[in-house]
């Protein structure tokens, strides 16, 4: 009698839980064979587009419940430039800190309910990417892409101001 109770109230909390909106974020890149600067070997661009859509989706996760973003990026520009490097395996990319510094396009909405609370387009880029202390880890070589999406992110859809 026991374990019935118990699954009728799971059943329950799993319904009530199906019920609650959460936030979603949903991104696509627009002919990402056409980006001004990703890495050259198919594997190694699709890690990349991977692990960007899962910073977005990290920071979806500070969104309240039942609003929805949507990002459609139309461009990337990695920090750095990239050059073949035949013995190593992979390629090398190399920043210099001058004029290779990370750029990403993209259209996003964010709505709620069906009903949208802001839209637009964003051209995100960070010129002083070498000079500003990072809470990033050293190693993760998205490190400045990833910073330049959390200062879009915290001043365009969270709009917290710089400091706050």
């Amino acid at each position: 009698m026991k374990t019935v109770w118990m699954k009728t109230a799971l059943a329950g909390l799993l319904a009530l839980s199906a019920g609650m909106a959460s936030a979603e974020v949903k991104v696509t890149y627009v002919d990402s064979d056409k980006f001004a600067d990703l890495p050259f070997s198919p594997w190694d661009r699709e890690n990349v587009l991977e692990r960007i859509t899962e910073h977005f989706n990290k920071l979806g996760e500070k969104l309240p419940q039942g609003q929805d973003l949507t990002i459609e990026v139309t461009d990337i520009d990695l920090a750095g430039r990239e050059y073949p490097a035949p013995r190593a395996g992979r390629d090398l990319r190399v920043m210099k800190g001058m004029a290779d510094w990370p750029i990403m396009n993209l259209r996003y909405s964010l709505s709620q309910n069906g009903q949208v609370l802001k839209a637009g387009e964003a051209k995100l880029s960070d010129m002083a990417y070498q000079q500003r202390i990072s809470r990033a880890s050293d190693s993760d070589p998205l490190r400045y892409e990833k910073r330049m999406i959390d200062d879009w992110f915290d001043k365009t859809i969270l709009e917290k101001k710089r400091g706050g």
